[in-house]
C-alpha cells in the first residue's frame, strides 16, 4: 500500500470523486482521499492522499489557493458556471475602466452566498442534490478573502485573471457576483487551480508538477511511481524532528503524553502549540505532536501508525 501525498492534475470532465475512483483502480488500494472538491469542468491542482496520509485531509483541505479564471460577462447561469442552464442574456455595455474598478473593490473580505450547486449540507443534504430537484433555499452569506486578483487580459465579453484567495472561496460565485455589480451578470467560463498552499504545513503544490492519471498510470508501469509520492512528514518542512528513546518508546506508541525526559538528542519545541515530528527509537517516523505549555508536554497531534 502507497502512504503519502500525490499532486494529482485533474483534467476536465472528471469529478474530484471520479479521480478517486479511478486512482484506486490504477493504484490498486482503496484507502484514497482528495482534498478540496473541483467542479467537474474545472482542472488543475487535486491534492490526493494515499493511505495513512488521508488522516492528512483535513489539514490540506480549503487552505489557501490561486486560480487562472475566465469571467464571461453578460449572462446568468443556475451553476453560475458555462455547463449551467441559461438564466438571463444582457448586452455589456461596460467600459474596461469600469470593469477593472469594480474587480479591483473584490480585494479583500467580503461576505458571499454560495452557489446552489455546491456540495455544503443543509439539513443532511446537500445543495446540489436540492438544486437537481428544482428547489432553491436560501443561503447563509460566508466570510472569504481574496487576497488579489490581477487582470491578465480584457477581451470584453470575456476578462481572464488570475485569483489568490482564502479557504471556502467559490471563484464561480466571485464571477457572478463581479457580473451583478456590473449589472450585466456574469458567469465562470474556465476555470485552472494553479496551486494550493497548505498553510499549516508549509506545503506548496503546483499545476507544474502535478500529474495527469495517464502519467500516473504509466510510472506505475514502469515501478517509479514512489518518487513522485511525498512522504507524510516531508510536507511538514518546517517542523522540527525528534526521535524518542527507549522510555519514550511505548509512550509514542500508544499516543500518550511525552516529556522531556522521553527523547534522544534533541528535543522537540517549546513554544506552546508548536507542532513538531516524532520519530520512534528506530527512526520511523509516527507522529504529529504539540507542545502544551502550561502542562510542559507534548500531546499527539496526529498518529500514523
Amino acid at each position: 500500500m502507497y502512504n503519502g501525498v500525490i499532486n494529482v492534475y485533474k483534467q476536465p470532465g472528471f469529478t474530484s470523486f471520479d479521480v478517486v475512483a479511478k486512482l484506486r483502480g490504477i493504484l490498486k488500494q482503496k484507502k484514497i482521499g482528495h482534498t478540496g472538491t473541483l467542479d467537474p469542468d474545472a482542472e488543475g491542482v487535486l491534492v490526493v492522499c494515499l493511505g495513512k496520509a488521508t488522516k492528512l485531509c483535513d489539514v490540506l483541505t480549503d487552505k489557501d489557493k490561486s486560480y487562472e479564471v475566465v469571467l464571461k460577462l453578460g449572462i446568468t447561469t443556475d451553476t453560475e458556471d458555462s455547463s449551467g442552464n441559461v438564466l438571463s442574456k444582457s448586452d455589456v455595455t461596460v467600459s474596461e475602466v469600469q470593469v477593472r474598478k469594480v474587480i479591483a473593490s473584490f480585494v479583500g473580505e467580503y461576505d458571499q452566498i454560495p452557489p446552489m450547486y455546491s456540495a455544503i449540507k443543509v439539513n443532511g443534504k446537500k445543495l446540489y442534490e436540492l438544486a437537481r430537484e428544482g428547489i432553491e433555499i436560501e443561503r447563509t452569506p460566508r466570510r472569504v478573502i481574496i487576497h488579489s486578483i490581477d487582470i491578465l487580459s480584457v477581451d470584453l465579453p470575456y476578462i481572464k485573471m488570475k485569483v489568490s484567495c482564502g479557504k471556502g472561496t467559490y471563484i464561480r460565485s466571485l464571477c457572478r457576483d463581479i457580473g451583478e455589480q456590473l449589472g450585466c451578470g456574469g458567469i465562470m467560463d474556465k476555470l485552472v487551480r494553479g496551486s494550493v498552499n497548505a498553510t499549516e504545513t508549509g506545503k506548496v503544490f503546483t499545476a507544474e508538477d502535478a500529474l495527469t492519471l495517464s502519467q500516473i498510470e504509466e510510472l506505475i508501469r514502469n515501478g517509479t511511481i514512489e518518487e513522485y509520492i511525498l512522504s507524510i512528514d516531508s510536507l511538514f518542512p518546517t517542523c522540527k524532528k525528534c526521535q524518542v528513546n527507549i522510555e519514550g518508546q511505548k509512550k509514542l506508541m500508544n499516543g500518550n503524553i511525552l516529556k522531556s525526559k522521553d527523547f534522544q538528542g534533541e528535543q522537540p519545541d517549546k513554544v506552546d502549540g508548536s507542532i513538531s515530528l516524532i520519530y520512534d527509537k528506530d527512526g520511523t517516523f509516527t507522529a504529529t505532536y504539540q507542545y502544551v505549555a502550561k502542562m510542559h508536554c507534548w500531546k499527539v497531534n496526529k498518529m500514523f501508525l
